[in-house]
């Protein structure tokens, strides 16, 4: 990873320097690192964010919520959303002692603040009473509220031990399977537009956040869960077909779980981007400890040796078919860029190439 590694020492903006240096390399000096993050305390992205803080110390208004609501604006940007504010955050590795990080944290486990932030319109309203509701499959506000601290370095804390715990029987359960329809139900006199199978609110199913929240901690990790995991992962990917589609009952009403792991996770290829967050989601399984144990990172390490191996220079054609291009704003629904403008020479190449260069480390046990 030399040529890669000079690269981006060479042209990558200050999040990616400081990340690199703190994270990978672990040759970061404290002057260094302070000066560092003012540049990162100083990107736009960043002041937009602190222009969000309540005084109460939410950030924005919901999480993952309504933009718009019957006329009213209520993201000025999509970093006005709680959970992207939070992606950010953490994206941009500000540290758990930042006030703006512990204030978000301590407004996220005060309960009267929490009801008061998701009060505000109708649906959020009823998405706070039910917010316990689809707990085991991810599929419900606490369990956002839950990844949301992990991703912001608190995950460990002691009130988030029982939701590592349902994390991981989400991915036990695939395990016990030997297809979706083993535990799906399909009601066939539906006469919903989209009717497809669904779970019971309270069958555990592993999901993109259920993934986050173990990603992000490390309470959970033994030798037996870490092999589980990729065990589990091996098989998902074995018996889920592409086709698949997933609902979860609440109340008597499908919803469409976000992000459920219910199809095949693709491996990297520098040729085709197979979902809008495929990057982040094999990011967050080399997260796990699973390396070489899982054969969808094994297949992505290959190629991005492959595509990394004349200059150390990752390159791609970054057009997804809904978002039209790479996403500004770090959401629930695309990958991460750290870079804060592509129009930037290389700006795109060093995130690309700090990906493949965190991806490989992980996978190789923090060597590199």
């Amino acid at each position: 990873l030399s040529k890669s590694i000079d690269f981006l020492l060479e042209n990558a903006g200050a999040v990616i320097q400081y990340r690199l240096k703190k994270e990978i390399l672990k040759n970061i000096k404290k002057s260094e690192e302070e000066n560092l993050l003012e540049q990162i305390y100083n990107l736009p992205n960043f002041r937009l964010v602190q222009s969000y803080v309540k005084h109460n110390g939410y950030i924005g208004s919901g999480a993952h919520s309504w933009d718009n609501w019957r006329g009213v604006c209520y993201h000025e940007t999509p970093l006005q959303d709680g959970e992207a504010a939070a992606r950010l955050l953490s994206y941009y590795a500000i540290p758990k002692t930042h006030p703006i990080v512990k204030n978000y944290i301590n407004a996220m486990r005060d309960e009267y603040t929490l009801k008061n932030e998701f009060t505000y319109i109708p649906p959020e309203a009823k998405r706070y009473e039910n917010r316990f509701v689809g707990i085991n499959s991810g599929n419900c506000l606490m369990m956002l509220i839950y990844t949301m601290q992990a991703l912001l370095g608190y995950g460990d804390d002691k009130e988030l031990h029982e939701y590592q715990t349902i994390s991981l029987k989400g991915f036990e359960k695939i395990l016990n399977i030997s297809a979706l329809d083993d535990i799906t139900k399909f009601d066939a006199n539906s006469k919903r537009k989209y009717n497809c199978p669904y779970i019971e609110s309270d069958d555990y199913f592993p999901c993109s956040y259920t993934l986050s929240m173990l990603a992000y901690t490390q309470n959970w990790r033994t030798n037996e869960t870490v092999k589980m995991l990729a065990d589990s992962i091996n098989r998902l990917n074995m018996i889920m077909k592409p086709e698949n589609n997933l609902a979860i009952k609440i109340n008597g009403q499908l919803i469409g779980p976000g992000w459920a792991l219910a199809r095949p996770i693709m491996p990297f290829t520098a040729e085709n981007i197979a979902t809008i967050m495929y990057r982040r989601l094999l990011s967050e399984i080399a997260m796990l400890g699973v390396g070489k144990n899982v054969d969808i990172l094994n297949k992505s390490a290959v190629n991005i040796e492959e595509a990394i191996n004349k200059d150390g220079i990752l390159s791609l054609e970054l057009k997804y078919p809904k978002t039209k291009g790479y996403a500004q704003y770090p959401t629930a629904y695309c990958d991460i860029q750290l870079e804060p403008d592509y129009k930037r020479k290389y700006a795109l190449e060093c995130d690309l190439t700090f990906w493949a260069v965190q991806f490989l480390y992980l996978y190789n046990g923090g060597l590199i």
